[in-house]
């Protein structure tokens, strides 16, 4: 097929490598703008800019694209059999879903209607989901509500984070693609509505996702610390400090104390939480301090039994 590629960050690496592994036709790779990003604050191109230039593919990054009448023109005179969309970080506007016969292929990182949204991947993890996946739709207006083509369900660790999740839902989203428009192109696929009335939300995430909330028990508080990696992460308040937990586990035992009440013992640092559950914090990070192991943090700073966390 004739395609048009619309994806940005490193998840739409792989759907984009396995278009052109496939021998589809990539005419223009449309993305976002370079940005400012790292210490320097240097522009950076993003991952999908970096693999089309080495495969010498014409890019654009129009800042704004739903009333971009030089878009507009370039799309039509490809004349495109499908536009693939992957974490392309724009509303598509309905003259571009309008344009290609095939439509518009969007892979999407949740068993859809679950999950709609920005950042389904890090709340299926932080809801403690055991199953999550991808699923390829025909987008329309709407926010991840257009009919389903295919979906793939992917197995979610008990441990894992939803950055070690990112790439395996990546890659089984490139291989979701190429079945898609191998079914549209001979007619074996049927599009299927969703069913609206299961739909769940998955909005983009805030520095306030992170703040631990101690009334949630240890599970959820630890869900919530894999689902939230490497940002906004799992921080709380010490001594009217930030402290961020950077390495956490769900500890033993229970505790009639009250949520966020500190048990220290033995180097180790536990926090009482809901229903009497007790969270272990392993690596911690003062305000303006280094991140450190447990047993080193309670060397360099007096922390007592009884103490409470949270702001």
């Amino acid at each position: 097929m004739k395609v048009v590629f619309c994806g940005t960050p490193q998840f739409a690496v792989p759907c984009l490598q396995a278009l052109l592994a496939a021998g589809h036709k990539v005419a223009l790779v449309v993305t976002q703008p370079d940005r400012a990003a790292g210490r320097g604050m240097e522009l950076q191109a993003p991952p999908v800019k970096r693999l089309a230039m080495e495969h010498h593919l014409p890019v654009v990054q129009p800042e704004k694209i739903r009333h971009n009448q030089e878009l507009r023109a370039q799309l039509e005179a490809i004349a495109p059999d499908v536009i693939v969309v992957v974490a392309y970080g724009r509303l598509i506007p309905d003259w571009m879903l309008a344009l290609p016969r095939f439509g518009n292929i969007n892979v999407h990182g949740s068993l859809l209607p679950r999950y709609r949204g920005a950042a389904p991947i890090q709340w299926a993890v932080a809801n403690g989901e055991t199953t999550t996946g991808v699923t390829t739709m025909l987008l329309d207006a709407g926010l991840d509500t257009g009919d389903i083509l295919l979906e793939r369900s992917v197995e979610v660790g008990p441990q894992e984070t939803s950055a070690e999740l990112y790439p395996r839902l990546a890659e089984a989203g490139a291989s979701l693609l190429l079945d898609t428009l191998a079914g549209l192109a001979d007619g074996t696929l049927t599009p299927r509505p969703q069913d609206h009335a299961l739909a769940t939300h998955a909005p983009i995430l805030t520095r306030e996702d992170g703040a631990m909330l101690f009334t949630r028990t240890a599970g959820q508080l630890y869900d919530r610390w894999r689902g939230f990696q490497p940002w906004p992460g799992a921080h709380t308040v010490l001594r009217g400090k930030k402290l961020i937990v950077h390495r956490m586990q769900v500890a033993e035992g229970s505790s009639t104390l009250a949520p966020g009440t500190l048990l220290v013992e033995g180097g180790t640092i536990r926090v009482v939480c809901g229903m009497g559950s007790l969270l272990q914090l392993d690596e911690v990070q003062l305000e303006g301090k280094k991140r450190m192991p447990a047993d080193e943090f309670l060397r360099g700073f007096q922390l007592r039994s009884g103490e409470r966390l949270g702001a």
